[in-house]
């Protein structure tokens, strides 16, 4: 008893303060479920509900809290009370790191009193910390769905078999090395899931899984597997792909409910011909039909490398000592010599939207790629690993070379890189060789040239213009320093528009730069080329300027005066002890550092248009897109055929990593839950030789029944980006400042139809959903209604490809004859309560939708539950929680 005072007293301390108001935390309780994850502070709201609401919060059946939690510790100790609790999620991933990456939860033992929860069926214990599985599980008598995926189990306890109710378990992303003989025990196991871990070979009493209708085996180390698999007659599902089989019983293909039997990526250099002529199998990556490489084949092994082709839902590979080659869905290649790794071991890869908190781009520099992750972060190789990334071809930058740069975990640095361009695809590569794995990116950046200073003094020059010299005299160091100089060419075009001055002339922008924080002991010689159009024989030494800018290019100064110019026939000389921005500049204007300074920030714009498409044969599918000026004319043309729309916004400028957002406005609404919506505005982040595009559905509360909706859509400029010059910043606050442009959007006058009054869903009535698990995310009844809205005509085709029969697409159509809003609803819901019961039923959605053509809402089903998390606690009253529909268990209502 003192222990719980001691409890609730902490629930008393936190409550005041973390909520503000007691009602607030009691607003969370809706019917006998607590929806707790989607609070940073969701313990202490526990706390004091169950102090304040006890005899409600003891009747609760769900319960959601994040494991990132600092207070989950203090929290467990009640959970014991909680005697009706059918469903308890755990689960970590809510925080994240400055690069995006979820953070697992502290969670690394259960209380033993858990085990006394007689009623609970359903346990999610994801991405936590756990080493071994709490004892206390074993003794769950009801428990039906366990997930235990993203910790660091390294096996699990001998009598696991114990769990004779489990119908569902996931392990995947651990560090299981074998099983229990006692797995086989588990009579109505359906779906098991021990993918990504590092299983070697796999214990007979698997075949005794006979309820089993899918298993996943892949991403694991398994050279073979055992033939006891041909007695799992319910199976359908096989996934044994990117594991290290050499071989496989043939008695697979008799399996008679098989459907799909997944052997990419493995070993296989011959397989029983029952297997390799059934329709169901994936043989993809495979060395079939080469013979076994001699040891003395040291020579010419690398031609003889496995080859793996990934497939775009994969995340993870398998390396061994005999080194591969790996080609992901979207481009990226890897090659792993022999020995790269003496170990097998796990690769885990990403790809990932740039972020400018950051990816930190320097001055002049273009980003042409997306990120890429490697996993496990700092691993060292035996020998160098070879990375192609696909990139943008910079066709419109000149006098610049593309590099690939990566992150250390504490600063970025660019990598010695090579060019290639594919044959066939005539795509660009960037090539470059790693011994660690990290973050990864393509940029341009200004060509940089680079020498090491010894005592004795050298010579650098620009590869740009080799008429821009340094010189560094015997005695300009104690020690060896490394120099780098970068050249930025301006014309004089660029200089006469943006000053308006004919008469003004400027030479190339030289940058340089050195690794030592200590000046020169000596003056360093620099010759840099007079201004086009000015020689030594016309000179005027009154309008020449020397400016010399901070490496931020915040401030300009004239530094003329200090020191000594010499001049030739076409350089100017001069003398300088540190380094920086140095610039020369030939004008009748006095005060030259203000104008340099609005150049040089100018000089880092690009010249922007909007354009605000709709699909014409779905007015409600909006395209927006922010177009460097020069492809407007580009983009416009292929898509005049799909869209129309009014021209193009005028021209703004935009700095590259720039954010802005596009309000819907007048009678034109948006899904305020989607992950990139804020404060109702979608939010952007301009990279010029990127997409700056997305393509949403937009919707009216207007009633259209009797005319068209004349809408518009505001673009408007967000966060600065870091080191822009301070003036520029300045500028650009205030409300009048943010506005970029308006574009008008137009949804036609339609005919009475579900899409204008969602809640009656025409006559349907369908019990509340909650389709899916949580490592895939829930599905609601609202989520189905606005998948619905996009659907369209497509819709036979995505019933098929969801499994429903083609009777069941006959009989829909005639029930529904002459409206098609009938025939989408009555499809998709009545698949939804034929998979009530399938917790991967969210990711056959999105496999469905992509099969079928509509890569558009698989992409942004897939976007929304892998964002849907940061979001949602910003948006959590809006999401839900406090509304009607609050009831369902929508805590990751990913739509």
């Amino acid at each position: 008893m003192q222990k719980m005072a001691e409890l609730l007293g902490l629930g008393d301390k936190c409550g005041e303060g973390a909520l503000g108001a007691p009602s607030l935390a009691g607003s969370c309780l809706a019917d006998n479920r607590l929806n707790l994850d989607v609070y940073p502070d969701g313990c202490c709201r526990f706390l004091q509900l169950f102090k304040g609401r006890r005899g409600e919060v003891v009747q609760v059946e769900f319960l959601r809290l994040s494991s990132n939690d600092c207070l989950l510790g203090t929290t467990l100790s009640i959970l014991p009370h909680l005697k009706h609790l059918k469903s308890l999620v755990l689960k970590g991933g809510h925080a994240r790191d400055e690069f995006g990456s979820c953070q697992h939860g502290s969670l690394t033992s259960l209380p033993p009193d858990i085990g006394n929860l007689r009623c609970l069926t359903h346990l999610d214990l994801s991405f936590n910390s756990l080493s071994t599985l709490p004892s206390c599980i074993l003794h769950l008598p009801s428990l039906r769905v366990l997930l235990v995926s993203h910790n660091s189990l390294v096996a699990l306890p001998e009598d696991f078999g114990s769990l004779s109710k489990l119908t569902f378990f996931s392990a995947m992303k651990n560090q299981l090395k074998d099983l229990p003989q006692s797995i086989g025990e588990l009579a109505v196991l359906q779906d098991l899931d021990l993918s990504e871990n590092g299983l070697e070979f796999l214990p007979e009493e698997v075949g005794n899984l006979h309820s089993c209708t899918e298993l996943d085996l892949s991403g694991n180390c398994l050279s073979s597997i055992p033939d006891s698999l041909a007695n799992l007659k319910s199976l359908r599902r096989l996934h044994l792909h990117s594991n290290l089989l050499v071989t496989v019983p043939a008695s697979l293909a008799s399996l008679p409910n098989l459907s799909r039997l997944d052997l990419q990526n493995n070993c296989l250099r011959a397989v029983p011909p029952e297997i390799q002529t059934s329709p169901f199998v994936r043989l993809r990556g495979n060395p079939l039909g080469e013979t076994e490489p001699s040891p003395q084949a040291d020579e010419s092994r690398a031609g003889g490398l496995r080859r793996l082709f990934l497939a775009s839902g994969e995340d993870s590979f398998t390396v061994t000592s005999e080194g591969c080659k790996v080609v992901l869905a979207c481009g990226i290649h890897f090659y792993f010599p022999p020995g790269a790794a003496s170990d097998p071991l796990r690769i885990y890869f990403r790809t990932l939207a740039p972020d400018p908190q950051w990816v930190k781009l320097r001055h002049h520099d273009v980003l042409l790629s997306r990120a890429l992750e490697l996993q496990p972060h700092g691993v060292k190789f035996q020998q160098e690993v070879q990375i192609w990334m696909p990139y943008a071809s910079p066709q419109t930058l000149h006098q610049r070379e593309v590099v690939v740069r990566t992150f250390s975990g504490q600063s970025w640095s660019d990598l010695r890189t090579r060019l290639e361009q594919k044959r066939k695809s005539k795509k660009h590569v960037a090539h470059c060789s790693v011994l660690h794995f990290s973050w990864f990116l393509v940029v341009s950046r200004l060509v940089q040239n680079e020498c090491k200073v010894p005592t004795e003094g050298t010579l650098l020059f620009s590869s740009v213009d080799p008429n821009i010299k340094v010189t560094f005299p015997p005695g300009v160091t104690e020690e060896t320093r490394s120099v780098k100089l970068q050249v930025l060419p301006v014309s004089a075009e660029e200089i006469e528009e943006i000053t308006a001055d004919a008469g003004c002339r400027v030479s190339p922008l030289l940058c340089l730069s050195q690794d030592s924080l200590v000046d020169f002991l000596r003056p360093v010689r620099i010759q840099l080329p007079l201004p086009p159009g000015v020689t030594g024989l016309n000179l005027d030494q009154s309008r020449l300027h020397l400016l010399h800018g901070d490496l931020e290019g915040q401030t300009w100064d004239d530094i003329t005066s200090q020191v000594v110019l010499e001049f030739t026939h076409l350089y100017a000389v001069f003398e300088v002890t540190h380094f920086s921005w140095y610039w020369l500049w030939y004008t009748t204007k006095t005060y030259i550092g203000g104008i340099a300074k609005k150049v040089y920030e100018r000089l880092r714009m690009y010249q922007v248009n909007f354009i605000a498409l709709q699909r014409k044969k779905d007015p409600e599918q909006v395209l927006l897109q922010c177009v460097p000026k020069h492809k407007v004319d580009p983009v416009l043309k292929k898509l005049q055929d799909r869209y129309r729309g009014p021209e193009p916004s005028d021209m703004v400028e935009m700095f590259e990593g720039e954010q802005f957002f596009a309000a819907f406005e007048r009678g034109i609404s948006i899904d305020m839950d989607r992950p990139d919506c804020v404060d109702g505005r979608l939010s952007f982040i301009f990279y010029s030789h990127l997409k700056n595009m997305k393509e949403i559905y937009v919707t009216s509360p207007v009633d259209r029944k009797g005319q068209a909706v004349k809408g518009q859509v505001s673009f408007y400029r967000g966060a600065v980006p870091e080191s822009i010059p301070e003036d520029a910043s300045r500028r650009r606050k205030g409300p009048d400042s943010l506005w970029l442009a308006t574009l008008p959007i137009k949804l036609p006058r339609l005919k009475p139809r579900w899409r204008e009054n969602p809640c009656p869903l025409n006559g349907f009535s369908f019990p509340p959903l909650n389709l899916g698990n949580a490592e895939t995310g829930y599905l609601t009844q609202a989520n189905l209604l606005s998948i619905a809205r996009r659907v369209g005509a497509d819709w036979q085709t995505i019933g098929l490809n969801l499994g429903l029969t083609y009777q069941q697409i006959e009989r829909i159509g005639y029930n529904n004859r002459e409206d098609l809003d009938k025939q989408i609803l009555d499809m998709l819901f009545s698949w939804a309560q034929q998979n009530l019961e399938d917790p991967d039923c969210v990711s056959k959605l999105i496999t469905a939708m992509k099969e079928s053509g509509r890569q558009d809402i698989a992409d942004e089903v897939e976007t929304i539950i892998e964002l849907g998390r940061q979001k949602y606690r910003e948006s959590i009253r809006r999401v839900g929680l406090e509304q009607e529909c609050s009831t369902e268990d929508s805590a990751i209502a990913m739509m």
